[in-house]
């Protein structure tokens, strides 16, 4: 068993370390009952999208954890891990569907290390 917060996290480092754009955590458990994380991210092409989600499930999947769900197109996946949905749009969907706006009032956990060093920018 994992813990959602540790995994939601674990995800954006893995997302960031194939140089995702704009990686966030949301926490949506208080809510939803969709799941607990939203985890977000952009990819600049529809190569790296696929390529973001091709090394996420495969690092996943050596420690055994697997989506429940994948729904794809080519400039998107969204992958259903039960308690964490993870979101990888093309910067274009990414803007149509504006997740963060929808929901708005969800907590941004977010401590990725590209979140950790936008923030120490700033």
């Amino acid at each position: 068993m994992y813990n959602p917060n540790t995994l939601a996290q674990e995800i954006a480092d893995i997302l960031d370390d194939r140089k995702a754009e704009n990686v966030v955590v949301l926490d949506i458990s208080r809510m939803s009952v969709l799941a607990d994380y939203f985890v977000i991210a952009s990819g600049r092409s529809e190569l790296q999208v696929a390529a973001l989600n091709d090394e996420l499930t495969k690092r996943l999947s050596v420690k055994g954890i697997d989506p429940i769900h994948l729904d794809r197109g080519p400039r998107w996946v969204v992958l259903d891990y039960t308690d964490i949905i993870v979101h990888i749009f093309h910067h274009e969907e990414r803007s149509f569907y504006n997740l963060e706006k929808l929901w708005a009032d969800a907590k941004d956990v977010t401590t990725s290390r590209e979140s950790a060093t936008n923030t120490s920018e700033n």
